[in-house]
């Protein structure tokens, strides 16, 4: 494979790279491991699958992406749109054909890369992305519900039967778990965030504005009053600096940790919610998986073809999407194909080491930009902090409440859905609405290979609908004609939706010419269905002891009819002229 063909975006970056640039991809990466580390935890759980195998998956996919992708500050790993599909292959087939699945869609997922159509994912209409990316998000909440309630039950898959076994469930609730997920939710929620912290320093120069005055001091100032002064200022300053150093802590690290601490205290008064260690047997282990290979078979990869297409399709509309959102925050232009390829290559080599699917993550993404990164090497170093990490702290994971993933899962797919185009769709047309709640309603109800198959129908139909609309064509005044002769001028697009446009020509009922000149100037493309249509009318002429004329054909429609033999073998070079006056001429001869 040539260069040409397969060149990583790392390698543009090598000239110019410094110690300053280091420095800050490092800063960047270690900033984004810290935040992937619950993220990728809470992905893992909510899909059936142990915590470690979303921290592996973070680990491998988002080096091999940063090291070979198209994007200069791509991040990939486990990502929530994934947690209704992974679930559901997983609850059915068993996790072993998850891997076998994962690694189909990382081949289809480079095939699309390497045959350059990465810019075709561009094509799937904004409606669509809306729709089945609000329908994760209610699926995603719908899935926590078991979490946040603490219920000992397994959820199916089916919406409303899920529905079911909840509301036939909700008197075994645990009050502790609804407590804590509570709690984990407002505090993710209202996190010290920058407006807090100048918030913060606005107090602390209020509490400035309380020291007493130096000029007054001994004078006539009350001791007790330059003591309460100097107590509000001190308080208000410690305030605000304990502002400033929570928001350098992403909120879901703070609220785990915060959470683990609570539990472990109230632990002794009774307070009880399930945990990792609770939940999985010995909690996360300590060091890099073995390599395994997963079984494989030509029957369950039959088996797996909806789903792996899925995955693949999903990955693609991410990982683009993410991309272009990175584009769009530093100038820069990611290559489409080469990321498409890399995300293949990471998907094919993590089932080798026990990991799910993955792709771009557009928050994770979003934070490394924010976080200073330069260059890919920022994702390379998000890995290997995740690493580090499972290698030295693993064991504490055992501790952290099932509830504070929850929490963070609900913040999750509150971001991720774009709840206000809901309240926009009365500003668009009606064939958007109907496509974007259509996706959404299959999506969450149904399937969201379904749901995205429908929209792409949908939005098909309406776009042949709005071309074919498009296509007129109108009856020209000319003098001078012979009795049996008309002439009209044909405009837009000649193709399969339109051609009922010319198809009256044809019905003796209604046009009694035996001898039509079509201008066709304004004809912008014909396809085979349009061709075809006029050699019908040019047939129907024919029994009529007449024939079709076209004049003024553009450089393109005339290229697709010597293509297909049209012009030589149905209308004859003589009957396609330069433009309606020499039409004319042949039929006054």
């Amino acid at each position: 494979m040539s260069l040409r063909l397969f060149r990583p975006v790392i390698l543009n970056c090598i000239d110019g790279y410094n110690r300053d640039t280091f420095k800050a991809d490092l800063s960047a990466g270690v900033t984004v491991g810290i935040v992937a580390l619950p993220l990728a935890m809470a992905f893992a759980i909510a899909s059936g699958v142990p915590p470690q195998a979303g921290i592996i998956t973070a680990i491998i996919t988002g080096f091999f992406v940063s090291l070979l992708g198209g994007s200069r500050f791509q991040i990939a790993g486990p990502t929530g749109a994934y947690i209704v599909i992974v679930y559901g292959i997983v609850s059915e087939y068993g996790f072993a054909n998850l891997l076998v699945c994962t690694m189909a869609s990382g081949c289809l997922l480079f095939l699309m890369g390497f045959m350059r159509l990465g810019a075709l994912i561009r094509f799937i209409p904004v409606a669509i992305v809306i729709g089945f990316t609000n329908g994760i998000a209610v699926l995603i909440m719908l899935s926590q519900v078991k979490e946040f309630l603490g219920l000992s039950v397994t959820l199916p898959d089916e919406f409303f039967a899920k529905l079911q076994v909840i509301f036939e469930n909700i008197g075994s609730i645990n009050l502790h778990a609804v407590i804590l997920s509570t709690i984990c939710v407002l505090a993710i929620w209202f996190w010290p965030s920058r407006g807090i912290v100048t918030t913060g320093s606005v107090l602390k120069a209020q509490g400035e504005q309380l020291l007493p005055d130096k000029e007054n001091e001994g004078g006539v100032i009350d001791t007790t009053l330059r003591a309460t002064r100097f107590l509000v200022h001190q308080t208000l300053a410690h305030t605000a600096r304990g502002w400033r150093l929570m928001a350098r802590i992403p909120a879901p690290i703070g609220v785990l940790v915060l959470a683990s601490l609570l539990v472990a205290v109230l632990k002794p008064m009774g307070f009880s919610v399930e945990t990792i260690g609770t939940r999985f047997d010995g909690g996360i282990p300590q060091g890099f998986p073995p390599l395994q290979f997963p079984e494989f078979s030509w029957e369950s990869l039959r088996r797996l073809a909806s789903p792996t297409v899925t995955i693949a399709l999903l990955g693609a509309i991410e990982s683009l999407l993410s991309a272009r959102v990175a584009d769009a925050q530093t100038d820069d232009r990611h290559d489409p194909n080469q990321e498409l390829m890399a995300q293949g290559i990471a998907n094919i080599v993590v089932p080798f080491f026990g990991g799910i699917p993955a792709t771009g993550a557009i928050a994770r993404t979003a934070t490394n930009i924010r976080a200073g990164a330069k260059t890919p090497i920022a994702g390379m170093i998000h890995s290997l902090a995740l690493l580090l990490i499972i290698l030295i702290a693993a064991p504490l994971a055992s501790f952290i409440p099932l509830a504070a993933l929850c929490a963070i899962l609900v913040i999750v797919s509150i971001n991720m859905g774009d709840w206000h185009a809901f309240y926009r769709m009365r500003q668009f047309p009606v064939n958007y609405r109907i496509i974007l709640l259509a996706t959404f309603i299959v999506t969450v109800i149904f399937d969201l290979t379904l749901a995205v198959e429908i929209g792409l129908v949908l939005a098909s139909l309406f776009f042949i609908f709005r071309v074919a609309n498009l296509t007129r064509i109108e009856r020209l005044a000319l003098e001078k004609l012979p009795p049996g002769v008309s002439a009209y001028r044909l405009s837009g697009s000649l193709f399969f939706g339109a051609v009922g446009k010319i198809e009256p020509l044809m019905d003796h009922r209604i046009s009694t010419a035996h001898i039509v000149i079509l201008d066709m100037h304004y004809v912008l493309d014909i396809d085979d269905t349009g061709l075809d249509a006029l050699s019908s009318l040019q047939k129907a002429l024919k029994k009529r002891d007449g024939y079709l004329v076209l004049c003024d054909v553009n450089e393109t429609v005339r290229e697709n009819m010597e293509r297909t033999g049209f012009v030589r073998e149905v209308l004859g070079e003589d009957h396609i002229v330069d433009d309606v006056a020499a039409a004319v001429a042949i039929v006054q001869s």
